[in-house]
């Protein structure tokens, strides 16, 4: 009778063992004011940011291939503007199109000269990673068809992280 107790408690036991183990202190989920879990800050470091461009660039062309249409490149002039747009949102805070001077995406395109022609422009505020923000971008009809728009040849993109860990990311593409 004692053994059967004892493998009864491990049986009752190891499913509060496996639990504990998969828990650190470091990765407790904390919580807001409304019950929802706070959002996990993406922190990009040099050496992520280095490869955050080429993973939204493969993903966006792996999605644009799937829909037979061709991929894009970067563009230097789109990316200046990305990066003047995300800087911009952080300054005003909030996500939306136009700059903090009243530029659109096109005036802000025009600055840096880029000599084809502007065809969308995405955002968001998030503290999610790009292919996070790559995924919410493609539930939404309108930025998906900007993003697969088969006009498209060109792709700027650039992102702004607040020291609080909140980035804004800016996508165009032109053809």
């Amino acid at each position: 009778m004692g053994e059967r107790m004892y493998r009864r408690a491990l049986v009752l036991a190891a499913p509060a063992l496996i639990l504990a183990g998969c828990v650190s202190s470091g990765s407790q989920v904390q919580y807001g004011p409304d019950g929802k879990p706070l959002p996990r800050v993406y922190r990009i470091t040099p050496d992520i940011a280095a490869e955050i461009p080429f993973r939204l660039l493969d993903s966006v062309n792996t999605l644009r291939q799937a829909k037979g249409v061709q991929p894009l490149v970067f563009s230097s002039q789109l990316n200046a503007a990305a990066a003047t747009h995300s800087r911009d949102m952080s300054v005003q805070n909030r996500p939306w199109h136009f700059g903090s001077d009243g530029s659109s995406p096109l005036t802000r395109v025009q600055r840096v000269g880029y000599p084809g022609k502007l065809l969308g422009e995405v955002i968001s505020e998030t503290y999610q990673t790009e292919l996070e923000t790559l995924a919410v971008w493609m539930e939404n009809p309108s930025e998906r068809d900007i993003l697969l728009d088969p006009r498209a040849r060109d792709l700027g993109f650039a992102w702004y992280q607040e020291e609080g860990g909140k980035i804004w990311w800016t996508a165009v593409t032109g053809g």
